[in-house]
């Protein structure tokens, strides 16, 4: 089963609620989102990156949100549907941003090279966390728990104040699991591009 196969039957199975089928539509048929990668020289940085990171994702938080101590002592429980939108979405704000071009690098031999790459270009600069949610909320509603997950899945590693990382995840536990999910695929799964 290929990486974009997967996805669709996961969100298939898991997802019920009004909207669904547009945005998995979208997704689809009107967007980059199954061909794009995730970064432009970092983790998953190659053609369908996007949607092999989004997998890796709800598999990390999957497991995350299955060990006995985080069910159990701190009594993270949340639906399959909600913990399939959160992974599988969270980065959509990358569809469309990046460009394919070409760099030069220094071969072995010393010699400069033009290698392929990409160039991340926003249409639409209107942050990152917040532009997934504001994506995905045009075609279906977010729990607010669900909206905080995906704004703030970057955690510290993100430009914002960290009291507010803080705060956002005291009280909305399932936007530290996404960010521990995001964290664990983005550096321990996903290959970073080693020319860069």
């Amino acid at each position: 089963m290929s990486a974009k196969e997967e996805f669709i039957a996961i969100f298939q199975e898991t997802v019920k609620r009004e909207g669904a089928e547009a945005l998995l539509d979208y997704l689809e048929h009107k967007s980059d989102f199954f061909e794009a990668p995730a970064s432009a020289r970092y983790h998953s940085a190659y053609r369908g990156g996007l949607c092999e990171h989004s997998l890796n994702v709800y598999h990390c938080l999957k497991d995350y949100l299955a060990r006995e101590r985080v069910a159990e002592l701190y009594g993270l429980e949340y639906s399959e549907e909600s913990i399939a939108l959160v992974s599988l979405l969270h980065d959509v704000c990358k569809i469309g941003c990046y460009k394919p071009g070409t760099r030069n690098v220094k071969g072995a031999d010393g010699k400069w090279q033009s290698v392929p790459t990409f160039h991340y270009e926003d249409p639409l600069p209107y942050g990152h966390g917040e532009k997934s949610v504001y994506i995905v909320n045009g075609f279906l509603r977010l729990s607010r728990e669900e909206a905080m997950a995906i704004r703030w899945h970057m955690g510290f590693s993100g430009p914002e104040d960290n009291r507010l990382v803080g705060h956002a995840f005291t009280q909305y536990p399932l936007s530290f699991a996404l960010s521990i999910a995001d964290m664990e695929a983005s550096y321990f799964l996903e290959e970073e591009n080693k020319d860069g």
